[in-house]
């Protein structure tokens, strides 16, 4: 009987299911959108019903589209959109509130409070993160402070509080299994990245009970088997890992100095730092990495809130183009963007700024901007985004990155890839298949349960499709990075001058 490994991705904008055989093959995909919800200005929600329900329905539909069953899947890795806050009752297994999403600024506020309480250097020297709404800490404490009853529930045990493979794996296992990978646990600003256990100190000021935190495991291991009714048969859940880190292990950055970037909803350059992390004094993070079994290593970190998210703009609220695809022609149908620069701070900026309360800005424009230019110039402010994050990166580490690995749904974008090359002066290398982060949940599932042997094995999966070398002189892209440098600012300026 055939085996295959099964990986669920469930992201910010949709789930999905893919199913891999032993080559790293893709054989099945079943995918839905899930809708998101934004009440008030700058805070972004989901249904966490819906996240489990789509992701059930789209793996029970990519396993009949190959006509196989429980018997023919190894194991379950789980990815996820990282620091998304659900918090359920475990008795009903209800959510007492949709979950906040990680793009959510609605906490902002807290942050700022604990910084001036002190904890800025704590948070940073003890979880490896810098304090931001981003994380999953305040988000929590935000729903205990704000729903009615949830601090007397969560006093009395009843209330749990997870990211999203947390949800998922206390579901496909009936309750049974509320745990947690170290890579999901070191993003919610509550988790010791080196003791590998839950901060005492950080549950104290957020007055959050240990109680409602699922027990963190590493990124390969069997968790639990899945409750007969969902697929028909127990199949062990043996690999989990929050997306960025999957991407990483799936592009195969096993090694330190790996680098890869992933231009999903959101762009996430993330660099393999083996076992001896490096703090950054340029605005990165440190977080764990997915690792093999009995295993923990370490990456510096740059998140970008809006990549993908920024042509969806274009897309859904502007109206200015009908799908992604058109980006590309459009961009190449003019030589540059007539001038205009677009700084995508919709939802504050990462890093390495960390500015919660910076709005998209976009500057330079002129009665002969076009469609066309700005167009151009949402693309290339992913470009600019990434750069900005290369060059702290090289700062921390000392070294130049020469070789980028990437993957996600905007890197099939053949013009965004080559100008990432030419303005970050580096070779973009591309795989062959840009799933890599479902890869890399398989990879870890499967290692778990022997279904691959060992990490070079998976090596022999890795084959490249594109690269992309600098073709761009280097006075010219000095000066586009000059007016990026200014047009970041002005956006910087306007937050801080309201």
């Amino acid at each position: 009987m055939k085996q295959y490994v099964m990986a669920l991705d469930q992201g910010t904008t949709s789930s999905r299911c893919i199913i891999y055989d032993r080559q790293g093959k893709i054989c099945s995909v079943g995918q839905k959108e899930i809708k998101q919800y934004y009440p008030q200005s700058g805070w972004v929600e989901h249904d966490p019903l819906e996240i489990w329900n789509s992701q059930i329905n789209v793996a029970k539909q990519a396993m009949e589209k190959i006509n196989i069953t429980a018997d023919n899947i190894a194991a379950i890795g789980i990815t996820n959109q990282r620091e998304t806050t659900v918090v359920w009752d475990k008795r009903s297994g209800k959510p007492i509130y949709n979950a906040i999403v990680w793009q959510c600024r609605r906490t902002a506020y807290m942050i700022d409070e604990l910084t001036k309480d002190g904890y800025g250097e704590y948070i940073k020297k003890t979880t490896g993160l810098i304090p931001d709404a981003y994380f999953s800490a305040s988000k929590l404490k935000w729903i205990l402070d704000r729903i009615d009853g949830a601090r007397e529930e969560a006093s009395r045990g009843n209330l749990l509080f997870g990211t999203i493979e947390t949800w998922l794996i206390w579901n496909l296992t009936n309750g049974k299994s509320f745990v947690t990978d170290y890579s999901n646990a070191s993003r919610t600003m509550l988790f010791d990245i080196y003791k590998l256990n839950w901060d005492k100190e950080l549950l104290k000021k957020n007055d959050i009970p240990e109680e409602m935190l699922p027990t963190p495991r590493p990124s390969s291991c069997i968790y639990g088997y899945t409750d007969k009714e969902i697929f028909g048969g127990e199949i062990p859940v043996s690999g989990a890992a929050g997306d960025q880190q999957a991407a990483l292990f799936g592009q195969c950055c096993f090694e330190a100095g790996d680098t890869k970037i992933t231009y999903g909803t959101g762009g996430f350059l993330l660099s393999n730092q083996g076992k001896n992390p490096i703090i950054s004094n340029s605005g990165l993070i440190t977080t764990i990495a997915a690792s093999k079994p009995n295993e923990v290593k370490y990456a510096l970190e740059g998140s970008i809130f809006m990549a993908g998210a920024s042509v969806q703009w274009l897309r859904d609220e502007l109206r200015l183009i009908n799908s992604a695809e058109e980006t590309e022609s459009l961009a190449l149908s003019v030589n540059d963007t007539n001038g205009v620069y677009l700084v995508p701070a919709f939802t504050g900026i990462g890093a390495p700024y960390w500015n919660p309360y910076g709005r998209g800005t976009i500057v330079g424009l002129t009665r002969g901007t076009k469609k066309e230019h700005f167009t151009r110039a949402v693309l290339e402010s992913i470009a600019y985004r990434v750069n900005d994050v290369i060059m702290a990166m090289e700062n921390d580490t000392g070294k130049k990155i020469n070789k980028l690995k990437a993957d996600g749904g905007a890197s099939s974008n053949r013009f965004l890839m080559q100008f990432q090359s030419d303005i970050s002066n580096i070779g973009v290398y591309r795989p062959k298949s840009i799933e890599t982060t479902s890869l890399g949940a398989a990879y870890l599932a499967g290692l778990a349960v022997g279904y691959w042997d060992n990490t070079e094995e998976l090596k022999e999966n890795s084959k490249l499709y594109d690269v992309f070398n600098p073709q761009m002189e280097g006075d010219k892209a000095a000066n586009l990075l000059k007016g990026w440098n200014k047009a970041i600012n002005t956006a910087i300026h306007w937050s801080e001058n309201k």
